[in-house]
């Protein structure tokens, strides 16, 4: 899978112009509100730290918070504040000292102040969602060995939640291969939030997978290995005991199994668990040992995060929500955009927060939760959380956060109406993924360790303008080939296209029935099959797809009809189409395309025009715009059945950032 090239150097870029006699035609756009929340304002999570919780601090915050035109706050309980005194000290020159009047884990004060914190959210107009335990990964004071995580070969292992309220006292984290184990952690937290539930629907929140870095080849647990032979028909414990890094084959099946799992040990336990409790399900399955697309449709709100990660992985996430109609795709977002931890922390800028925004809306995001606001005492601002950008009182966003917020409410609201528009299924390199195992190092950082995460993915250039989506097994298991296209959940293609090395049989099984009934597949090279057992059936399989006339690796000979965008520099962007027939497409500034982790202070920084013709077809309409960008400035086109264009209303112009150089990160926290 090549990754599309992005290339924007100004001096060369031909298409900076002065701005010409082009008119543009603003339209104010109703936000329609989603299904979830009261709006599509953006929420933030809300670092509650061990320490006393007062009803005055909270509804002063709060306050702040509507004020400051936030949707919604998520209660995270994290540590308290000597946890880090060391690294408070050396970074901030701040001394915490140790709080004896904090209100003890899940005790009943503790549930009495969280449920006064979310009626008077309620009060006024604000959601309160909470992550689901203590920080995170999900652990609890009740686990015992028996239901912690478990790693092959090593009995003595354990892994502790270091971020935890109760902190010194342990949190194990539990076995995610274990539904028992979720249940018992579940069973406590669930009790003492209940009647903070009582209230308007909240969600509970899990962050993404931070079990043990490098672990994902060594995850264990009790009758793992009897089960495995008994499905794969041989004995993995000799390729345990050498290392999966040396079996590739061995390696594809042991992370098929792991995927059963943890799927029905964890993330198909939590959604019940929520819906138990009469709340909504918003999860990051990000680096989980599953097939995540797979996994992200399991759940009510599937979660992306940026910029721990770069922009370009939210499409999985919001291709896994379109093709199992989930139209509300959320972002935990501006994670440490400048570098982890704490860098540049209370002198971001308003103007690199907007790139950040503008590369997630072009990825199909349509809801962010801001990472984000500290717990501060009454006539206190100097708390904080050491990774993330700061949300709060005093810091160098608030002057412009009310006008930001309102950005993100007018363009998130546009981009919540209908649903994805789709053209072109790609299928995504997941096997490829599992089979090459780890990264390289260059590419691996803090939670960051296999291909199989495929944070680094992209779509092919050539069907750039196409709006490509990613397809995997499960959904083209669950597709139906209708009326000449390949119809799953809200998405319906005319294409499939791959290029990958490595197929799952069950997949080219799959995609062989599809093209048989005449679905157009542009099969780039020939997949092989991974897995250790190899199957007689599968190069007959291959040979007879390849033999169809439907099939081809050219595809200009597969695909007919032109592009939603055609031009020489297509800017990132995203399309949704609402009841009416009427297109909402989202074209990102070009500074936003191609964004990597991390950003530095000031890049957003332009002060020239950019002009940019595209062709645009829609519903068998031809349109030829030039589309001028201002500084800092994203478009959003509204395209009526009859090809009627007006240009929304959703200018924000954020101060002039300031560029500075680089910091150095501090990972020793």
């Amino acid at each position: 899978m090549k990754p599309m090239h992005f290339i924007y150097c100004f001096i060369a870029f031909s298409l900076v112009l002065e701005l010409g006699c082009e008119t543009q035609v603003h339209q104010k756009v109703e936000v329609k509100e989603n299904n979830f929340y009261p709006s599509s304002k953006p929420g933030t999570r809300w670092w509650w730290f061990a320490t006393e919780i007062k009803k005055t601090d909270v509804k002063i915050q709060l306050d702040w918070a509507k004020k400051n035109n936030f949707g919604g706050v998520e209660i995270a309980w994290v540590y308290p504040l000597y946890r880090y005194e060391a690294m408070y000290a050396r970074s901030y020159g701040r001394y915490y000292p140790k709080d004896t009047s904090a209100q003890k884990w899940l005790s009943k004060d503790w549930s009495e102040m969280v449920t006064y914190t979310k009626l008077y959210a309620d009060s006024i107009g604000l959601f309160c969602d909470f992550t689901f335990g203590s920080a995170w990964p999900v652990a609890g004071s009740n686990m015992d060995a028996e239901h912690a995580t478990k790693i092959y070969g090593d009995s003595s292992f354990k892994q502790e939640l270091t971020f935890a309220w109760c902190w010194p006292d342990t949190q194990m984290v539990i076995n995610h291969l274990d539904s028992n184990a979720f249940n018992q952690f579940a069973q406590p937290v669930g009790e003492a939030l209940r009647e903070a539930l009582k209230g308007s629907k909240s969600a509970f929140f899990t962050d993404s997978w931070e079990i043990k870095l490098n672990a994902t080849n060594k995850i264990w647990t009790d009758g793992f290995e009897a089960s495995f032979a008994e499905i794969f028909g041989y004995d993995i414990i000799p390729y345990m005991e050498k290392g999966l890094d040396s079996f590739p084959d061995v390696r594809y099946d042991y992370m098929l199994h792991l995927d059963q799992y943890v799927t029905n040990g964890f993330y198909k336990p939590y959604v019940k668990k929520c819906k138990e409790l009469g709340a909504w399900s918003r999860v990051q399955c990000l680096a989980a040992p599953t097939d995540v697309m797979t996994t992200y449709s399991l759940v009510d709100i599937p979660e992306s995060e940026a910029m721990l990660n770069n922009p370009n992985y939210s499409r999985i996430v919001s291709s896994s929500a379109c093709l199992s109609s989930k139209r509300l795709v959320s972002s935990e977002t501006f994670t440490c955009m400048y570098g982890f931890p704490s860098t540049y922390l209370r002198k971001e800028q308003t103007a690199d927060l907007k790139l950040v925004a503008d590369a997630l809306f072009a990825q199909g995001v349509n809801h962010h939760i801001y990472h984000g606001m500290p717990y501060n005492p009454k006539g206190v601002d100097s708390i904080d959380f050491f990774a993330t950008t700061y949300f709060g009182p005093g810091g160098s966003l608030e002057p412009e956060l009310p006008s930001f917020n309102l950005y993100m409410e007018n363009v998130a609201g546009i981009m919540q109406k209908g649903q994805t528009y789709s053209d072109v299924a790609v299928y995504v390199p997941y096997e490829d993924g599992v089979m090459k195992g780890a990264y390289p190092p260059e590419r691996q950082r803090v939670w960051v360790w296999g291909e199989y995460e495929l944070r680094y993915v992209f779509p092919p250039e050539e069907l750039e303008g196409y709006h490509p989506l990613w397809i995997n097994r499960h959904f083209l298991n669950e597709s139906d080939y209708v009326d000449g296209k390949l119809k799953v959940g809200d998405a319906t293609f005319s294409l499939l296209y791959i290029d990958v090395n490595y197929m799952d049989i069950r997949a080219l099984q799959r995609v062989l029935e599809l093209a048989k009934m005449g679905l157009p597949v542009c099969l780039k090279n020939n997949p092989s099959e991974p897995g250790m057992q190899k199957s007689k059936d599968y190069q007959d399989m291959l040979q007879s797809l390849i033999g169809l006339g439907n099939v081809s690796k050219e595809l200009k000979q597969l695909i007919k009809h032109k592009p939603l965008l055609s031009g020489d520099m297509l800017p990132e962007y995203w399309c949704r189409v609402g009841g009416d027939g009427a297109h909402y497409l989202f074209l990102a500034h070009p500074l936003s395309k191609g964004l990597k982790y991390p950003i530095y202070s000031g890049q957003s920084k332009i002060d020239t025009l950019m002009k940019v013709p595209l062709k645009i077809s829609v519903n068998n309409v031809a349109i030829n715009e030039i589309i001028v960008f201002k500084p800092y400035q994203s478009v959003i086109l509204k395209i009526g059945p009859n090809g009627d264009l007006d240009y929304l209303n959703i200018e924000f112009v954020p101060k002039d950032p300031i560029v500075r150089e680089r910091e150095k990160q501090r990972m020793n926290f």
